[in-house]
């Protein structure tokens, strides 16, 4: 059974949320820049990490899955969420070029097919990064934050039902190293800074960046890189294709 929507949303306005929140966006902002001029969509519960996105994509929408229920958003602005089946989403074909999942794969009862209809609605260019909790991190277990709740993931799980979906795994990252705590939170940057450098296997949190496999299918086995800072910026349609 999924969080309840009004459970993500609480868990989000405290200060470890709060922290959750901006150690997250960090990496989504290295991966996609600030997504000028790019349709975005947000799917499971994301709207924490799509709205500093809000004016510089060209659109960005969040879909929530039935069983947890959706919330106006954003907040005093026409709303921009929906509810939606999450393996048959309301939306055409190839429509967005970046798809960040969060608070959407541990709870699904079957993730390739999840992914399928990711991939389905991703543009032939489009990217989506996929966030979920580690097998072997301290968030895992806790049933205090949404992190604890349905299957956690190591990194070979993930890319697996990735390429089974028929998506490329193209980068990766974690973060999350300090302990789910409420008084963690003023700490958290230094907790990711040291936990990055000594104890990078216990990471709460995985996050994978895949594309389409448009052209090429990627061997089973070959392993995605980091993320690297700038290394992966959106291209325009046309710029990608010529690559």
């Amino acid at each position: 059974m999924r969080r309840d929507v009004l459970d993500l949303r609480a868990f989000y306005a405290t200060a470890l949320g709060a922290a959750v929140r901006d150690l997250v966006a960090r990496k989504i902002a290295e991966a996609w820049d600030d997504a000028h001029g790019l349709d975005l969509l947000g799917l499971g519960y994301a709207t924490p990490y799509l709205q500093p996105f809000l004016g510089r994509a060209r659109r960005a929408v969040a879909a929530m899955p039935a069983a947890q229920g959706v919330e106006c958003w954003p907040a005093g602005s026409a709303n921009l969420a929906c509810l939606a089946d999450e393996t048959a989403l309301p939306f055409p074909n190839a429509l967005f070029d970046r798809v960040l999942v969060m608070h959407g794969l541990e709870e699904s009862d079957d993730p390739v097919p999840f992914l399928q209809e990711v991939k389905r609605v991703m543009s032939p260019s489009g990217r989506v990064i996929i966030a979920v909790a580690s097998r072997r991190g301290l968030w895992a277990g806790s049933e205090t934050t949404p992190f604890g709740y349905g299957r956690p993931f190591t990194r070979a799980q993930l890319e697996e039902a990735v390429v089974d979906a028929g998506l490329e795994p193209a980068a990766w990252s974690r973060a999350l190293y300090m302990p789910p705590l409420a008084i963690a939170a003023p700490h958290a940057e230094a907790f990711e800074q040291v936990g990055s450098r000594l104890l990078p296997p216990v990471s709460g949190l995985l996050l994978l960046e895949a594309v389409k496999q448009t052209f090429a299918v990627k061997p089973r086995g070959a392993r995605a890189p980091a993320f690297a800072p700038g290394a992966l910026r959106p291209q325009p349609l046309g710029v990608a294709r010529r690559q």
